[in-house]
């Protein structure tokens, strides 16, 4: 069956840089669609309908055209932060084609002669500076696309503010086309000129010898985050997250998040993890904001509100972590309700109550209880002594996946619940067992392989019977909550409270579809 719908990828040269293919798609096309200044470069004489996208971006209407033929124009390759992948996931297979262009990140690594394999590629169209941050590292290659002709400027500062005056800067103007242009400055020196609206900046990365380092690694310095005191300390946070376990794709809820340091870490060990993170404290909450945006993650989605309640209706996690309020009445019943089979939870207590409470929740769910004592040595007089902290009770339990994972898991299961109720199994050393689980996560009772460990984390590994299980987060669920979408950067908050970022127009003031509906221009 013929596509009805082409999307076609258009360089800065305009038609005269199209193919025969890609041409002969546009004498056959009824509609053509697209941004105000690509409708622009088409030839007076071609008979097809030209219609920009709408305000606000929506595909609705270009859907109800089919199966009239349709031809879509996006920047260079629709398929590179472009509305290409956006279509393709909304339609069947024969419904569509894409004919790409060179790529402005091709280009521009044509032009400065870097390895596309060796460069991290960022896009600031539609999300915040920020997101620039958790890529600064020396020796880094970056090729970044630029909202609009201040973004390098912009761009210059935050190198300067975070200590990597130093870095070269190549500013590629309208890559590809007739009005190309190519500006090299340190970042410490430029003056703050504004570029052409259409622009993309390569940055070598040099930093300052004093330039803070921040590792991808959980356990970031307990400095590197504003805060009133409710910091999960650097020890135990990098002991958390070895046990929530990210993985890319993976959203987490942080539950009484402080300043926010697990959802951020978590967030900091791929680009596509996602955290949520519930705090109730106004300032707290600020701290959060300022926090995520420094560490480089501001798509970390902050909600205002106390758990039990503030959970309702958020998106389903594959890990969650409470960090306070686990002695508070429902808050780890939602916790485990609202978590994926398979899932993580991993909760922190430092009060006999909330210690009382993990220890009960231990009795009727399994799991693993670890008791941290952490003491640093300080000067005490002429000498140096131990400085104890108080203990912690950390609780690391994943939830049953009875349906998916096969006889093995779910008699695992079985013999843990009958331990947990008191119960005996046949084998004398069934308490051993569940008391060295600690020891050996990865198995089960009698060293077979646990529900825990053979959906280990939900992401995909392979299951006993065969099979795998997958967490997936439903990106238009997501974005219907105002929660960013997988590989979004946009910074966002939830009910109650919501304070999306501002889409920016594209280089020539006119709406360009982004990753998602509604979302600002992108250009690949």
């Amino acid at each position: 069956m013929t596509a009805w719908l082409t999307v076609l990828g258009i360089g800065d040269d305009g038609y005269a840089g199209l193919g025969k293919r890609a041409r002969r798609a546009l004498a056959d096309a009824a509609v053509t669609i697209g941004a105000e200044r690509h409708l622009a470069m088409l030839p007076a004489w071609l008979a097809t309908e030209r219609e920009p996208w709408p305000r606000p971006f929506d595909v609705a209407p270009l859907v109800a055209r089919r199966p009239a033929r349709v031809c879509v124009l996006a920047s260079g390759d629709p398929m590179l932060f472009g509305v290409g992948a956006t279509l393709a996931g909304m339609l069947a297979p024969h419904e569509w084609q894409v004919l790409p262009a060179p790529s402005s990140l091709s280009l521009a690594a044509a032009r400065v002669g870097w390895a596309l394999q060796d460069v991290d590629a960022i896009s600031l169209v539609g999300r915040p500076l920020a997101t620039l941050h958790r890529y600064l590292y020396p020796g880094r290659r970056l090729l970044v696309l630029s909202a609009d002709g201040a973004t390098p400027a912009a761009i210059a500062g935050a190198l300067v503010a975070r200590g990597f005056g130093p870095s070269a800067m190549s500013v590629l103007e309208h890559l590809g086309g007739p009005l190309e242009r190519r500006v090299d400055v340190r970042a410490d020196a430029w003056g703050g000129a504004r570029a052409a609206a259409l622009n993309l900046v390569a940055i070598e990365c040099r930093a300052h010898a004093g330039a803070p380092r921040l590792a991808l690694t959980p356990g970031l310095p307990d400095d590197a985050y504003r805060h009133d005191g409710q910091l999960t300390k650097r020890e135990l946070r990098a002991l958390a997250l070895a046990r929530l376990a990210p993985a890319p794709g993976e959203l987490l809820w942080d539950v009484g998040a402080g300043c926010g340091s697990i959802g951020i870490e978590w967030m900091r060990a791929h680009p596509s993890c996602r955290a949520i993170a519930i705090e109730a404290h106004p300032d707290r909450q600020r701290l959060i904001e300022h926090n995520r945006d420094a560490l480089g993650v501001p798509a970390l989605v902050l909600v205002a509100g106390r758990a039990p309640d503030a959970l309702a209706g958020l998106p389903a996690p594959d890990a969650v972590f409470v960090g306070g309020g686990v002695s508070r009445a429902g808050v780890l019943d939602a916790c485990w309700s609202g978590l994926k089979p398979g899932g993580r939870l991993i909760a922190h207590a430092v009060t006999l109550q909330g210690e009382a409470a993990l220890v009960a929740w231990r009795e009727r769910h399994g799991g693993a209880l670890t008791r941290v004592s952490i003491a640093h040595a300080q000067p005490l007089g002429g000498f140096d002594a131990w400085r104890q902290a108080l203990p912690v009770t950390l609780y690391d339990g994943r939830k049953p996946c009875e349906e998916s994972c096969g006889f093995q898991a779910l008699e695992a299961v079985s013999e843990a619940r009958a331990a947990a109720a008191g119960g005996r199994h046949a084998n004398q050393d069934l308490s051993t067992d569940l008391d060295d689980s600690n020891d050996s996560p990865a198995h089960g009772l009698n060293g077979r392989p646990s529900a825990d460990s053979c959906a280990r984390d939900g992401r995909g590994d392979a299951l006993s019977d065969g099979s795998t299980m997958k967490a997936v987060t439903s990106p238009t669920g997501m974005r219907a909550m105002g929660v960013p979408a997988l590989g979004s950067d946009t910074p966002g908050r939830m009910p109650p409270r919501i304070a999306p970022g501002s889409p920016p127009a594209d280089a020539a003031g006119s709406p360009e579809p982004g990753p998602c509906a509604g979302s600002p221009p992108e250009r690949g």
